[in-house]
């Protein structure tokens, strides 16, 4: 249920209704306005007595019921949208944010190679894999601690706040160690246990939506991270399997809009993934954009030809800067901004 404190009530009785929304065995949320502060009391289902028990205190406006399913990524409990920061860059609330890298962390001197490009260009966060979920068990599945190492140097050197993928809830707590934020694959957008761990992580998490999902069963998978007292989410919409089969998966830009209407959480769109060949890379980046999409994850590797994973949807340093200059140019029309474009290094 959500709670709407009444004009002008102070910090005491904010604080009295939480400690009773904790009282009825409810987890609080406050959300504090311009002008009006909401708490949410999220748990099961209210009666209609408890309702009403918080309608009589002196310092509440009115109670409503919380429709959707999704309780913490609902707009209802939080109507403004949230903004994560890092040293670099902001995502939400008309700040974008670009991520950009590698598919894959494949040595020292390629993930610094790009780290240093993506950074001159003006991405303000770094993405390699160093655990890759892969289709074929015989493809490269990454270099595990090493990549994360290199990631972490590649931080070191460039000041760059770093994204990679965790795959199974036993490597939360060893990813968590060296990245700034935890990605969790379209593979495993419904892996409860996973999201939960990441959850408690205390790390922000990017969530992919999963090849299949609904957009109720996304946010629903977020739902999993944000009860875990973790309110540092990333949706991103990465491409959905359709019967077309000319890119590797069919980008819904509608869901990008859709999502800003239903939730308060960041939406970003990953071209790469969708696109699968890096031509037709830039056009659905400025696509999302133009939808509304608050951030970009892009993968770009500094020879895409001698990539070991994902080589024809990888752009070069060269294609990863024209898409950045057209970035840069259509997000005044949009009134959105890159929060800090970084020197070159």
């Amino acid at each position: 249920m959500l709670i709407i404190m009444k004009h002008g009530s102070g910090p005491q009785e904010i604080e009295s209704v939480v400690a009773e929304v904790r009282r009825v065995g409810y987890r609080p949320h406050v959300s504090e306005g311009e002008h009006t502060t909401l708490i949410g009391a999220i748990g099961k289902g209210p009666t209609p007595e408890l309702i009403e028990h918080f309608r009589a205190l002196s310092a509440v406006q009115d109670v409503i019921p919380i429709s959707k399913p999704y309780k913490l990524a609902s707009l209802e409990v939080s109507p403004k949208p949230t903004v994560l920061r890092w040293n670099t860059g902001a995502t939400g609330g008309g700040e974008v944010m670009i991520a950009a890298g590698p598919c894959g962390v494949e040595g020292l001197e390629q993930t610094l190679t790009a780290a240093h490009y993506v950074k001159k260009h003006g991405a303000q966060m770094l993405r390699g894999g160093a655990f890759k979920p892969r289709t074929s068990p015989y493809s490269f599945q990454g270099l595990g601690q090493e990549g994360l190492e290199i990631l972490a140097e590649a931080r070191r050197k460039t000041g760059l706040p770093i994204v990679t993928e965790v795959v199974s809830p036993e490597q939360v707590d060893l990813v968590a160690t060296y990245a700034d934020v935890l990605q969790i694959g379209a593979r495993n957008a419904q892996n409860f246990a996973l999201l939960q761990a990441a959850g408690q992580s205390g790390r922000a998490v990017l969530l992919k939506r999963g090849m299949s999902m609904t957009l109720e069963e996304f946010l629903m998978s977020a739902e999993y991270v944000l009860a875990q007292g973790n309110m540092r989410v990333i949706l991103v919409e990465r491409g959905i399997r359709t019967f077309e089969k000319t890119t590797r998966f069919t980008l819904d830009i509608s869901a990008v809009p859709v999502l800003k209407s239903l939730t308060h959480l960041p939406v970003w769109i990953d071209p790469s993934h969708a696109a699968g060949k890096r031509d037709w890379v830039t056009p659905l980046a400025l696509a999302g954009l133009a939808a509304g999409a608050d951030g970009l994850i892009v993968e770009t590797h500094p020879d895409p030809e001698k990539a070991q994973s994902d080589a024809a949807q990888q752009l070069n340093e060269a294609q990863f800067a024209d898409m950045m200059s057209r970035v840069k140019a259509l997000l005044p029309a949009l009134g959105k901004r890159l929060t800090q474009e970084l020197k070159p290094v």
